[in-house]
């Protein structure tokens, strides 16, 4: 594979143009999370989606990556699947962290993978690494927009902003 300017440009129209499936599918993972939590977190809207996927790619370090992610994940089959189980979930988990940003949003976009995998259901005619990427996207997606409370409050535990 390899992968240009050009590529990263077609890989981001996709992710962009994937708003009706990743976004229904962010909003039942933060359903699902905001029940096993026992807090309210705000619904995404298809325009949010967009806009944050033109902030990920707008970061070109990491578009490219993001880019070369998807681009395997859409064509990534392996013959009987189990074998390829663990290199989709591998490069799933690579992409919802890498969308997601820095830490501590990388690791609860890798952690929010598994839940998401666990809610997206591909076309069994698909590759094996397409319900993973819809998963993958809609993880570090979720993981990077508003509407979790505790991300929207000042740290208690910033030591500089104590009053």
């Amino acid at each position: 594979m390899r992968v240009t300017p050009e590529t990263v440009a077609e890989e981001y129209e996709w992710v962009r143009e994937r708003d009706d499936a990743v976004v229904a599918l962010v909003n039942d993972v933060r359903d699902h999370l905001g029940d096993l939590f026992d807090a309210d977190v705000d619904a995404v809207a298809a325009g949010q989606y967009r806009e944050e996927v033109d902030a990920v790619f707008a970061d070109g370090d990491r578009a490219v990556n993001v880019a070369a992610l998807v681009a395997i994940l859409r064509e990534l089959d392996v013959a009987d699947d189990y074998p390829g189980f663990v290199v989709d979930e591998l490069l799933g988990r690579e992409l919802a962290g890498t969308v997601a940003g820095t830490q501590p949003l990388r690791l609860l976009g890798e952690a929010t993978f598994h839940v998401a995998d666990v809610h997206a259901h591909g076309d069994p005619s698909d590759a094996a690494g397409a319900d993973d990427l819809d998963a993958a996207l809609a993880a570090g997606f979720q993981t990077r927009l508003p509407g979790w409370d505790w991300t929207e409050a000042r740290s208690p535990f910033a030591v500089r902003d104590r009053e």
